[in-house]
């Protein structure tokens, strides 16, 4: 393991500057939007189309990679990555915004391919569940600690944004550099939707419908704590205490989906997330103690449900179904992220920018009623026959990091086992 670490550290170190960049970026963009008085319309139109980017992203960067190799085409993104953030900074127009965020997200997403590959790459049976864990461990340290940069520089000037630019840049060195030969690269398949409709529709329908309110999370909350005229500060903690609590309840939940009929976990967290989403409605005009608190909580409880899904739907398959099944499941929940951030901030247009949690809250209660309803619809599967719960990245997963997960979580099992 060792002997792994010390031969993948250019890739950990990268791949931790990636995450700390986009962490910074999209709460940048929140807040500099608010300030530069885009209407939060086009703020949303502006948000949802990164992931639609990064939904195009997902499907054509395995092509490209197995055109021409993983350190041209990491070189090529990250290059892109670093210039559209300067352009944001540059031109602080909305429909250009539009358009660089679109690029942004597409190249984030196979950043994240390329790093995920070389890394499954390195590992072994022995080291592969280490490897994930630290995989985890960097991601989501990563996004939380890029949150806090928002503090260092006014976000109205140019400066963070050629912040963000310098720390991708800077993970284009030691990758590019490596002398380790870069690994074959199988681009995953899919399960036609159709078809996984028809095996799972809660898992289907759950993993479009938590796309819509994560996107919509990620994407807005900086500019609703704008609206709310928190400081750069309390916004930093606002987003860090969201993404927190999301890796504080993976396991727990995860433990208790592997332990109780799947379909009535998903329904109950999905109904308590709907509940603590108005407590922070409510919180929001209360002390920020507890406004933290409630994130916390929201967090922890809307950032699992992606994973519970995606674990309902391996209960109804086979196991060498699991891989294309998740890249099936990736491009739904990119759709719902590219529809959500847009489509809530036309109803927070309507009805006010204050109401932000409550629609939200709202998406995740009618979540729980489908899933209410479809446990009248088929008998549940056995416990002894539900798959483990797997884990997942707190950033939107990839083809390649699911099948990380999914292999190394099998492995760990066993070696529990064996122990």
């Amino acid at each position: 393991m060792l002997r792994t670490l010390t031969s993948s550290w250019p890739l950990f170190f990268g791949l931790a500057l990636i995450m700390i960049g986009n962490g910074l970026q999209g709460t940048l963009l929140g807040v500099r939007a608010t300030i530069e008085g885009f209407d939060t319309a086009t703020i949303g139109l502006i948000m949802s189309l990164y992931y639609l980017g990064y939904l195009a992203g997902s499907i054509y960067v395995p092509k490209m990679v197995s055109k021409v190799g993983h350190i041209r085409v990491f070189t090529a993104l990250a290059s892109l990555a670093s210039t559209t953030v300067l352009l944001h900074g540059l031109y602080p127009d909305p429909w250009l915004w539009a358009i660089i965020r679109a690029f942004t997200g597409f190249a984030y997403a196979g950043l994240y391919i390329v790093v995920e590959s070389w890394l499954n790459d390195l590992s072994t049976n022995k080291t592969r569940g280490q490897v994930l864990s630290l995989y985890l461990l960097i991601t989501n340290i990563g996004l939380v600690g890029g949150q806090f940069l928002l503090t260092v520089a006014d976000p109205e000037q140019i400066d963070l944004f050629i912040m963000t630019s310098v720390l991708v840049s800077i993970a284009l060195l030691p990758i590019s550099l490596s002398s380790r030969p870069a690994p074959a690269f199988d681009e995953p398949e899919k399960v036609p939707l159709k078809k996984l409709y028809k095996i799972s529709p809660l898992g289907l329908v759950g993993s479009f419908g938590i796309g819509i309110t994560n996107g919509t999370m990620f994407s807005m909350a900086a500019v609703y704590a704008t609206a709310m005229d928190l400081s750069l500060a309390q916004i930093s903690t606002f987003m860090a205490a969201y993404i927190i609590g999301g890796v504080a309840f993976q396991i727990p939940i995860g433990k208790l989906s592997d332990r109780y009929d799947r379909r009535k976990v998903i329904i109950a967290v999905t109904l308590a997330a709907s509940l603590v989403g108005f407590l922070c409605f409510v919180a929001s005009g209360m002390s920020l103690f507890v406004l933290y608190a409630a994130l916390f909580v929201f967090g922890g409880l809307s950032l699992t449900i992606y994973g519970l899904c995606l674990a309902h739907t391996n209960d109804h398959l086979e196991p060498r179904q699991f891989v294309a099944a998740s890249s099936s499941m990736i491009l739904v929940n990119g759709l719902g992220a590219a529809i959500g951030p847009f489509a809530i901030s036309v109803f927070m247009s309507i009805f006010g920018i204050q109401y932000f949690f409550p629609i939200i809250a709202m998406t995740f209660f009618a979540l729980s009623a489908y899933g209410f309803h479809r446990t009248n619809m088929r008998a549940p599967v056995p416990l002894e026959e539900q798959t483990d719960h797997i884990v997942l990245p707190t950033t939107r997963p990839t083809p390649l990091s699911l099948a990380i997960t999914e292999e190394g979580h099998a492995i760990m099992k066993e070696m529990e086992k064996d122990a």
